[in-house]
């Protein structure tokens, strides 16, 4: 036999800085789109905002885009890994196009970090690989300006409609101003939208509020069992996930808050010698913080000797987090900088450990090829749960289970963008019930299933031109499903198109038609509505019209069975639903009930399949 061929040697980036505007360039400019926050969801508005012919300008606060893709995530948070949205498809390709052809098809640095639907995480990348391709992305677009180092501090507006912005550089007094048509605020925070003084929440809802199971103070357990169990039988086209909810403490308050989850420095940490650095004792180090701290261990080693360490958190440090100023917000973020290092550190040193095992964690450091310029250490924390606005619809609990009377989660008929991953939360507190060893921690794998987030959720109440793709309009447990960097990247885009067609139609978002905003979304293959059994890359109508009618209660479960025969009851059913539809009057829950029922009774066969007469109907709906 020949002999295997060596993996390649880790090859070190120059990392690619973004191509960005100096302030003085952009100071009493004017554009059709502002995107504060360089997150991969305000990435993914702006680049396609560009691409429909809008000038666009992101502001990031700080001199880096990409948000945690870029500072120490390492990996896609999807448990379905299909085809979803054109440029987080594109963004997922680029890192294996990247990997690919840098150490080749059979190396096992590409074999981790293409994107694939065999394992969980789909895909693991290097921090700054993604930062590198994600400024390549955004320089490659004429029609994006970028501005490092500047946040919003206050707003000129027009009744309803916000006019522009003051713009401040980051920690010093200096301002430039911009104007703008449509405004999107795409920080993990929601900084624009609390300055704009819209309506938002912080902290859990009680269980009263909405009625939602989960809701409020609630002490929990987790289970090590896999889920959801359609995944593992293969009956829901997602991957399964690795815990379920364990037990609730039926005693448990129930009540609101303001406690949102934990939050941490993701460090990158790599095992590969000469290239990492061990942490030295930080500042204001307390070993008596970590001797019975329950988060213990390192990570590295899974790709070019790297790898994510989550274990650092804090739960309650973080709760003045969202409503601060900066240089408040610096407080807590060197806290939890320093909390992780102090982990570390006493990992490695502490005398309470054995030799053996302080040698294994030495073996893990801080990588010298990531964060040069920060010490090697991530630009930004990890904000799981800011702020949320009270939006024109609140996303909840019930939009992310299954309907009670059929088999999908409930219809949305505006919906942008499909949730995949399961409602969950980090611990909020370190408050305690016996028998119990979180506060809030959830993974409600079992009890979540794939579903539709809509378009009012991104749409704040007072202020008719602004979008809100990132911190929208969800409660506490149902955040837990919208909070992966895919879902935002997603409903990112999704806000690129509205803002588009808003410009286009001289309207403000507030007021565009749902169902032409919905139909631009299909005809781009943006994934609206999950089912399993269609790839939304397709340009095939059928599938267009799978998607658009998965909109309107035309499925009740997640199989759409485009090449299975049509029965009469089911063509009647639909095609009532589709007169309704067009005169207005269509109930789409009344609908998805029906449909479940046609699908269970046996009629005659029309001759025709399934997806052959929604296309019928889709032409009728499309044409000019």
């Amino acid at each position: 036999m020949p002999a295997a061929t060596p993996a390649p040697q880790r090859k070190p980036l120059q990392v690619e800085p973004v191509r960005a505007a100096e302030a003085g360039q952009v100071n009493g400019q004017a554009y059709d789109l502002i995107v504060i926050g360089g997150t991969p969801g305000g990435i993914a508005c702006a680049v396609r905002a560009a691409r429909e012919g809008l000038s666009v300008l992101i502001v990031q606060h700080n001199r880096h885009i990409g948000g945690m893709i870029t500072n120490g995530l390492m990996q896609w948070d999807a448990l379905y890994a299909g085809h979803r949205a054109p440029i987080f498809n594109e963004v997922a390709g680029m890192i294996g196009d990247y990997y690919l052809k840098t150490y080749g098809e059979d190396s096992p640095q590409y074999k981790t970090a293409r994107f694939t639907q065999t394992h969980y995480p789909m895909s693991l990348f290097e921090s700054s690989v993604a930062e590198h391709l994600f400024n390549k992305l955004v320089s490659a677009e004429k029609n994006i300006t970028t501005l490092l180092s500047h946040y919003p501090v206050d707003s000129s507006r027009d009744a309803a409609i916000l006019t522009g912005l003051t713009l401040r550089k980051y920690g010093t007094s200096e301002d430039i101003q911009v104007k703008g048509k449509v405004f999107a605020d795409a920080t993990y925070e929601g900084d624009l939208a609390a300055l704009v003084k819209v309506p938002y929440r912080i902290g859990r809802e009680g269980r009263d509020e909405y009625g939602e199971p989960h809701a409020g103070k609630v002490f929990t357990n987790i289970s090590s069992e896999k889920g959801p169990k359609e995944a593992l039988d293969g009956t829901l086209n997602i991957h399964p996930y690795g815990h379920v909810q364990g037990t609730i403490d039926p005693n448990s308050p129930f009540t609101a808050d303001g406690a949102v989850q934990a939050y941490n420095y993701r460090f990158c940490l790599t095992k590969e010698e000469g290239n990492r650095l061990l942490p030295e004792k930080p500042p204001g180090y307390n070993r008596e913080e970590f001797v019975n701290y329950y988060r213990k261990g390192l990570g590295g080693g899974r790709l070019n000797g790297k790898g994510t360490f989550n274990n650092p958190i804090l739960p309650g440090e973080n709760h003045a987090y969202p409503d601060a100023s900066w240089p408040e917000r610096e407080k807590i973020i060197e806290r939890h900088k320093n909390f992780a290092l102090g982990l570390m550190y006493f990992l490695q040193n502490d005398e309470s450990l054995s030799e053996a095992k302080r040698a294994g964690y030495r073996q893990s450091g801080l990588p010298l090829d990531e964060y040069p310029d920060n010490g090697h250490i991530p630009y930004e924390m990890y904000v799981r749960e800011g702020r949320r606005i009270v939006g024109r619809y609140v996303f909840k609990e019930q939009d992310n289970r299954l309907a009670a009377a059929y088999g999908r989660s409930p219809v949305m008929t505006d919906s942008i963008a499909i949730t995949d991953w399961s409602m969950d939360s980090h611990d909020c507190t370190w408050d305690r019930s016996p028998g119990y060893a979180y506060d809030g921690k959830l993974i409600l794998t079992e009890e979540s299933r794939p579903a539709q987030i809509p378009w009012r959720s991104l749409l704040p109440q007072g202020v008719d031109n602004l979008i809100v793709p990132v911190c929208l309009s969800a409660t506490h447990v149902a955040w837990g499903a919208v909070r992966l960097e895919p879902v935002w990247m997603q409903l990112g885009e999704s806000a690129g198109f509205a803002a588009a067609l808003s410009v286009k139609k001289n309207q403000a978002p507030a007021f565009l038609d749902p169902a032409l905003l919905i139909q631009s979304l299909v005809k781009n293959r943006m994934m609206i509505t999950f089912l399993n059994d269609v790839d939304v890359a397709s340009n095939d109508p059928q599938v267009m019209a799978a998607q658009y009618f998965g909109s309107k209660g035309f499925f009740s479960d997640y199989n759409a069975g485009l090449d299975l025969p049509l029965s009469t009851h089911l063509k009647t059913v639909w095609q009532g639903g589709f007169d309704q539809l067009q005169n207005g009057t269509l109930d789409v829950e009344k609908l998805a009930i029906a449909v479940h029922q046609a699908s269970a009774e046996t009629s005659e066969d029309t001759g025709m399949k399934r997806g052959e007469f929604l296309v019928q109907l889709w032409s009728k709906l499309t044409q000019p």
